[in-house]
């Protein structure tokens, strides 16, 4: 999953953040709703992430449409939660040379630049 970018098309913040970084060149633009992740991708970015957890969204609207903000989840949960639904990886999950750059914030944004 060499310098692989996991996003959604509907996202504006993604699609900036793919042309800003200029992230369409040299790097394999993953759409996670028409290719969805596979269980042994979510693992790889599992152990580059630390966790599951890490790479999940808590701001997907199935978050609380589940009710899940008053459960306890485990890491097996949140691994089911993603392959199950796709809004729930936090986006755009960006992979290069096997760092992992997750989500959105200036400081996560910042960090991805300075790794280019």
């Amino acid at each position: 999953m060499q310098n692989t970018v996991f996003y959604l098309k509907t996202c504006d913040t993604c699609k900036r953040i793919i042309t800003d970084l200029g992230l369409n060149s040299g790097f394999e633009l993953r759409e996670i709703k028409s290719n969805q992740i596979t269980p042994s991708e979510l693992d790889e970015m599992k152990e580059l992430a630390g966790s599951y957890e890490a790479i999940f969204s808590r701001r997907s609207r199935q978050y609380a449409a589940k009710g899940l903000k008053d459960q306890t989840l485990s890491e097996s949960d949140y691994r089911s939660l993603i392959l199950e639904e796709y809004t729930f990886l936090k986006r755009p999950v960006t992979i290069l040379n096997n760092e992992i750059f997750i989500g959105n914030t200036k400081k996560e944004i910042e960090r991805l630049r300075s790794s280019m």
